[in-house]
């Protein structure tokens, strides 16, 4: 599900859509920060669904932690309600998910 969510996110960003360029502006970013996230999400996902590099695995479930929790950060930074928040917190949810399960099926302790 993780994987899911982050590759639409990342397609929908990458094709300049008039939400994304609202929203951009509204929280005071320019849209080609948007354009790196969106890169930086595809190649995560693909960090996390080939086989091996358990390393590059973890770089990756840190790097959409990193950009969930920066998304909620910018959204209140600008005056934003929580509530506005909550579904990014449902994606922290799948990270933090994925990850745990990941560390699980490898037989490690986190």
């Amino acid at each position: 599900m993780l994987t899911v969510l982050m590759l639409f996110s990342a397609i929908a960003s990458l094709r300049q859509n008039p939400d994304g360029v609202t929203l951009m502006k509204h929280i005071g970013y320019p849209y080609s920060v948007l354009t790196l996230l969106s890169i930086a999400k595809i190649l995560g996902v693909i960090a996390i669904l080939v086989p091996g590099f358990p390393r590059l695995k973890e770089w990756a479930y840190a790097g959409f932690a990193f950009d969930l929790v920066g998304a909620i950060y910018a959204s209140l930074s600008v005056g934003d309600p929580i509530s506005q928040s909550l579904p990014i917190f449902l994606g922290l949810i799948f990270v933090f998910g994925s990850y745990i399960f990941y560390h699980k099926r490898r037989g490690e302790k986190i």
